[in-house]
Order: C-alpha cells, then sequence, then structure tokens
C-alpha cells in the first residue's frame, strides 16, 4: 500500500507541476519564422455548427474579413440545429459562402467529414461557431507552413466576464505555455480546436463517435510523418462558459473522447517516439487518468491511516474534497468565493467529469452527437 500510494501521488505531482517545471527549465521556445509566399495557397476556413444562432452570423463575417491574399471559401454547416442556424447561413448570398443545412444531428464530426470531402482547397483552417479570428489569422498560420509541417495551431485567448469565477481561464493559460514549450520539442499534442490548419492531403476522415476531433485530426498528421507547430502570432478569441455547471457537461463528453483516443493511439506511447512519446505520457496520459490516480491515493491513504503521519494527510485530503465541493456549490449559486477556493473547485470539477466521463466511456458510450455550451452573457 505505501508503494502505491507514493507511486500514484508521485505520478499526479509530475503531470501538474514538474513536468511543466522540466520543460521550463530544458526548453527555449522557437519563434516561428513565417514564410515569404508569392502564389497564395487556397484555403477553406471549416465550421461545424449546432444552435448558434446567437454568433453564427457574426462568425462567418469575421471569417469573411480575413486579410488573406489567396481564394478563401467559407464552409459552413448546421447539424441538424433545432434554432435559427440552418436559416442564417443560407441566408449568405456571398459566393466564398458554401452552406449546408443538414436535418439530422449526426455530430460534429461527420459533419467535418462530409465538409472535408467537398473541399479542393490547398489547406484547411478549422474553427468552432464562437470564435472570432484576429483579421491575419489565416495569413499567419498559413505562411508558418514549409514541406515538413503538417498543422498548424494558433493561440486561443479565453475571455471572461469580471464575475465569472469560472477557472477555465487560467488553466487555459498554463495549458497554452505547455503547448509552446512542447513545440519547441516537436512534441505539440493536437491542436486549439477553435483555430488550427492542415494540408487537406493529410485530413483522414475520422469515425461518427469521434468527440475530440482536433486532437485526433492532428494526432493523424503527426502520425503521418509530418510536423506540428504552435504559432502564438495567429490569434482567436472565446469567451467562457459562464460557470463550472455550464462547463461539466462539455467536460464530460470531452473525457469520454479522450479515452476513445487513447485507445487509437497506442502508437504515440512508444519510446521510440522520442519527445513527442515523453510529452504524449506527460501531459495527457497521466492527466486522461489522474482520476483514477487521485482514488487511488485516497484508499490507500485510507489504509494507511493508522500511521500518525499517514493520518494527516488524509485529514488533509478531506479537507481539500471538502473545500472544493463546498466552492462547487457557492459558485454554482452565484456567490463569490475567494481565488484559492475558486482554483481548487476547478480542478475537483475537471476530474470529476473527467471520471465520469471514463464511467460513460465503459458503458460504451457511442453518441456522435453534440450540445453546445452556454456563453457569458447569454439568457438562460
Amino acid at each position: 500500500m505505501l508503494v502505491i500510494f507514493w507511486v500514484s501521488l508521485s505520478l499526479l505531482m509530475y503531470s501538474y507541476f514538474v513536468y511543466p517545471l522540466l520543460l521550463k527549465l530544458l526548453v527555449k521556445p522557437k519563434s516561428i519564422t513565417l514564410q515569404d509566399i508569392t502564389e497564395y495557397p487556397s484555403v477553406d476556413i471549416i465550421i461545424a455548427a449546432y444552435n448558434e444562432e446567437s454568433c453564427i452570423k457574426a462568425r462567418i463575417e469575421n471569417a469573411l474579413a480575413q486579410n488573406y491574399p489567396g481564394t478563401l471559401n467559407i464552409l459552413v454547416a448546421s447539424d441538424g440545429s433545432k434554432d435559427k442556424t440552418g436559416e442564417i447561413i443560407t441566408g449568405f448570398t456571398e459566393p466564398r459562402v458554401k452552406a449546408h443545412d443538414f436535418p439530422e444531428n449526426r455530430g460534429k464530426i461527420s459533419v467535418l467529414n462530409d465538409l472535408i470531402s467537398q473541399s479542393t482547397a490547398d489547406y484547411l483552417v478549422l474553427t468552432d461557431a464562437n470564435t472570432e479570428f484576429n483579421n491575419d489569422a489565416v495569413d499567419i498560420l498559413i505562411r508558418s507552413f514549409t514541406d515538413k509541417v503538417g498543422a498548424v495551431s494558433g493561440e486561443l485567448i479565453l475571455e471572461t466576464d469580471a464575475g465569472n469565477q469560472n477557472q477555465d481561464g487560467l488553466y487555459w493559460q498554463y495549458e497554452q505555455l505547455l503547448k509552446k514549450y512542447e513545440s519547441a520539442l516537436g512534441g505539440l499534442l493536437g491542436a486549439n480546436g477553435a483555430i488550427y490548419a492542415i494540408k487537406r492531403e493529410l485530413y483522414i476522415p475520422l469515425p461518427k463517435d469521434t468527440v475530440v476531433d482536433d486532437f485526433c485530426i492532428v494526432m493523424n498528421v503527426k502520425k503521418q510523418g509530418y510536423q506540428v507547430l504552435y504559432n502564438e502570432l495567429a490569434i482567436a478569441t472565446e469567451e467562457i462558459a459562464p460557470s463550472l455547471k455550464e462547463e461539466y457537461g462539455r467536460r464530460v463528453r470531452i473525457g469520454v473522447g479522450n479515452y476513445k483516443a487513447f485507445m487509437v493511439n497506442f502508437w504515440a506511447l512508444s519510446p521510440l517516439q522520442g519527445w513527442f512519446s515523453l510529452c504524449y505520457w506527460s501531459h495527457k496520459v497521466l492527466r486522461w487518468f489522474a482520476p483514477h490516480l487521485m482514488l487511488v491515493i485516497f484508499l490507500t491513504n485510507l489504509a494507511l491511516i493508522a500511521n500518525p503521519f499517514y493520518k494527516l494527510v488524509f485529514v488533509g485530503q478531506v479537507l481539500f474534497y471538502t473545500i472544493g465541493l463546498y466552492g462547487q456549490r457557492k459558485i454554482d449559486n452565484g456567490e463569490k468565493v475567494n481565488n484559492a477556493i475558486s482554483i481548487i473547485s476547478f480542478f475537483l470539477s475537471m476530474n470529476i467529469a473527467l471520471g465520469q466521463g471514463f464511467l460513460k466511456f465503459l458503458k460504451g458510450h457511442k453518441s456522435g452527437g453534440w450540445q453546445r455550451t452556454a456563453r457569458s452573457g447569454e439568457k438562460k
């Protein structure tokens, strides 16, 4: 029990604290040299939307406003939306907008597979319906490519209202930092789903029950032997979900997708993949199994409770979880808590959702459908 306790605790601490520190100490982020292009390649911006009537018009207008010298089209589809999303996208008369209003909600990846199968562009830029690009974002993404680069992820900035206590923005900054270091190592894992580009010829259609499409699409690019880069100069913005409760359902769904992705990416676990494998183990695999490690730590600590030291550790664990649950309840009720409680609540909520996603995965979750997450300022 003693060995299991310390190994589990060490793995958890390594993933969240030691690994980022090692990256910071050992790796120097590299700036990407933008290529000079005389003949710009064609680009299709791909947008799959579900019940996004509040933002889809602005999203398409933002895409059309890109300062990109080459041919640029927007392929957008409504995935069986129950609001006016389909009506809005098909109402565009701009010939660069190719809109599809699918009657059935089949899931995002099914829509992406359909849209990309119709594309003849050299490059695809994938994004979300609630994202806004800086005007030069597409230009920067495309000028980041070389013959050896197959995918480029941009930088997503999460915006939040002053009273929003969802710590997703803080956690996202932490994740962004890891991506920059991993990109320098050649170990970038996936992309920011809101803003990334790939060479169209490298796109491999995914199963209809795929959930974490941005991760799986880019992992397939890496599997084909191409580099994946992170360019923080290509900037997009999104709003954070207004509360932990609104974010929770999305994280459960992502949790299901993470375990599905794990099962189809065993190749990335091999030490033969070098730095990429180390990054995958440290940043993804251990994080995905953090709920399992937390449960093992709790149970083995309970078995060791006769020892005064482990009794103190157990009390600390109980206090940590109590604070997290207390904070989560207060935040969901719209009450203010201090930053420390807010961070603990976010960490706990994130891992509970991931654990629930694992249980759904074990039950054979097959749904390809998706639910949108509320945005800040929307009416409930």
